[in-house]
């Protein structure tokens, strides 16, 4: 066998393993903190999504649901930390997305938590 098909297959092995390393089950999500996660809505989200009148955001969301569901985020019931991460990172609409240097992922989740605290 030839000197780089060794190193090949060595390197691949130690790949391998490497992999069921990782493979384990996962632990549980890591939770946010909803205190953390209030100051991340105050600095990021007010603007658009606060209470009252003058928030492009809720004002959508008042028109969208019809009173169906709150306009503000704060008082919905429905959120899952998911949601809250998948528009944050990607946007939506209207919403710009949020890059980790402007939310961190922590920041993400203590935000995710926030927006959660009152999920029934």
């Amino acid at each position: 066998m030839s000197r780089p098909v060794a190193f090949v297959l060595a390197a691949a092995a130690v790949l391998a393993c490497c992999g069921t390393l990782y493979a384990a089950k996962p632990g549980p999500a890591p939770q946010g903190d909803p205190a953390r996660g209030q100051a991340v809505y105050t600095r990021w989200c007010t603007a658009c999504h606060g209470r009252g009148p003058g928030h492009p955001g809720t004002q959508s969301l008042q028109v969208k649901y019809g009173g169906k569901l709150p306009p503000a985020l704060e008082d919905r019931t429905d959120l899952a930390p998911p949601v809250t991460v998948q528009f944050v990172r990607h946007g939506f609409a209207l919403m710009p997305p949020f890059r980790k240097t402007e939310i961190s992922d922590a920041e993400l989740r203590d935000l995710a938590a926030y927006l959660a605290r009152n999920r029934k």
